[in-house]
């Protein structure tokens, strides 16, 4: 059956059917977050059984992300005209047809194609779980529990991933991380078309082809220059990169304006609450990803943990965020105010930034705790501002809506990578001794090579300050999140004050 409902149809309450369609949601959306961090311990097996080049490897990891970033925006319109349940079960079929050429690719470039096409998958499934999500939940409340499971199972698969690869490689070979995808796609083409309505926009105009490469060419080089400049410094490549994106996202912007039925309709952002919300949702995971680049280093590099062990340490602050999302929700349904909720979801990210800020070369038990109070304030957030989002989008609008929120937060961790990640490299850089060798000065995992190739107590000495400098970048970058997520903190409470109010 298809549903063409739009914003004015009366809620109805959920029932069976709904709740177990919503399970069989979650898991492509598990696989498809999971995905983001599954190579994390299968790298060394691929190189010693493919030999990719360095450029290879790299794109190995990326090419995934950024297909996936590339195309939300086009997926998510392109749901909302020929109906989210095609879209999501075309998507399921790419999605497993992808991983199975990935677990057995013979060759780098092989493989690189294979993870091109899971990010094509991945960019279908996103938006259209959300819409349908959306289209199947009408009644508030139940919405509303819809989507904090959602935004919880969506931030857990990342941290999950890079544990599972762990085990199936330590187990099985390389392409065992792929193959796990195959289950979960195949019971959703089966069980999809008994349990999910189809929906789609009654009358979506003509699809704009034309914005397809603006809006790819607006995002790719921006994601590109964010995520390289902490890792290789504001480099005049990744200056121009990024500058090149802002000018095409200046032509896309022109188009929606001007085309007669454009991929982003201009009027979906006059939505009440909806720019607000997807403002503070990139800021949120600015926050969340700008703290993974230097928890995940210090865990590894300064606490000496082996990858698998830093991988098992770092899921344990993902136990709580089951209970951010419905505690949060609670408090939303019992009439606190929806602003000041998620302001004080900011307030949690800052009080884990400032956790983070007062850590030492020996605190283990702080950074998880920081760690798992930034998942708890970034689940409570994302779970009430997608909700505000798509409640204040109409329903034949769903996927659009529900893929510039997904993009966003694509901006918001590549911009928090670079912003903090850079702040902390400066700081690093800054405390190295000025005799200390090159590469020791550059990063943590410079310092960690050149220390292993040194004499006795040099080696030591010189381990033991970058150490030491690299926790105090991370000082620094934490203190610099506190900062922006107490403004951010501020803005909620400003913003979204009355808006979509508590329930009761």
């Amino acid at each position: 059956m298809t549903t063409n409902a739009t914003s004015t149809t009366a809620p109805v309450r959920a029932g069976r059917r709904e709740w177990t369609a919503l399970g069989v949601l979650m898991l492509p959306l598990l696989l498809v977050s999971m995905d983001v961090s599954v190579l994390y311990f299968a790298t060394p097996a691929i190189s010693a059984d493919l030999h990719p080049s360095g450029t290879q490897q790299l794109w190995i990891f990326d090419i995934y992300g950024f297909v996936l970033a590339g195309l939300l925006m086009t997926m998510g319109s392109l749901g909302d005209h020929i109906g989210r349940r095609r879209l999501l079960l075309v998507g399921a079929a790419a999605f497993g047809a992808a991983s199975l050429l990935a677990a057995y690719a013979n060759s780098a470039g092989t493989l690189i194609a294979a993870r091109a096409i899971l990010g094509i998958g991945g960019a279908t499934l996103m938006p259209s779980t959300m819409a349908l999500l959306r289209t199947m939940f009408t009644d508030p409340v139940q919405r509303a529990k819809a989507i904090g499971a959602w935004s919880g199972v969506m931030t857990g698969g990342i941290a999950l991933g890079s544990v599972m690869s762990g085990i199936l490689v330590e187990h099985f070979w390389w392409g065992s991380v792929f193959l796990v995808n195959l289950p979960a796609m195949a019971l959703l083409l089966v069980l999809g078309p008994v349990l999910l309505p189809e929906s789609r926009h009654p009358a979506p105009g003509r699809f704009d082809w034309p914005s397809v490469p603006l809006s790819m060419a607006a995002v790719l080089p921006v994601i590109y220059g964010l995520k390289e400049i902490p890792s290789e410094g504001w480099h005049p490549l990744y200056v121009v990169s990024i500058t090149v994106g802002l000018l095409f996202a200046a032509l896309f912007v022109r188009r929606q304006r001007t085309a007669g039925s454009p991929l982003i309709p201009p009027a979906l952002l006059k939505g009440r609450g909806f720019t607000p919300a997807l403002v503070l949702n990139l800021v949120a995971s600015l926050g969340m990803m700008g703290s993974a680049i230097f928890t995940t280093q210090y865990l590894q590099s300064v606490l000496g943990k082996s990858p698998l062990e830093a991988a098992l340490w770092s899921l344990l602050p993902s136990v709580f965020i089951g209970v951010a999302g419905p505690v949060t929700t609670a408090l939303v349904q019992r009439g606190v105010d929806r602003g000041y909720v998620v302001a004080g979801g900011f307030a949690a990210m800052a009080a884990g930034y400032v956790v983070l800020a007062l850590v030492g070369t020996d605190s283990l038990w702080p950074v998880l705790t920081g760690a798992g109070v930034l998942a708890c304030g970034m689940v409570a957030i994302m779970s009430q501002l997608t909700d505000l989002a798509m409640t204040s989008t109409a329903v034949e609008r769903a996927g659009t809506a529900s893929s510039l929120l997904e993009t966003g937060a694509e901006f918001g961790g590549a911009l928090g990578m670079a912003v903090l990640g850079s702040i902390g490299t400066a700081l690093y850089r800054h405390e190295m001794p000025a005799g200390a060798p090159d590469q020791a000065r550059e990063t943590l995992g410079g310092a960690l090579a050149t220390a292993a190739r040194l004499p006795g107590g040099a080696g030591d000495t010189l381990l033991a300050t970058a150490r030491e400098a690299f926790t105090s970048g991370m000082r620094g970058a934490a203190l610099a999140g506190a900062v922006i997520l107490v403004l951010a903190a501020v803005g909620a409470a400003v913003t979204l004050r009355g808006i979509g109010a508590g329930r009761k």
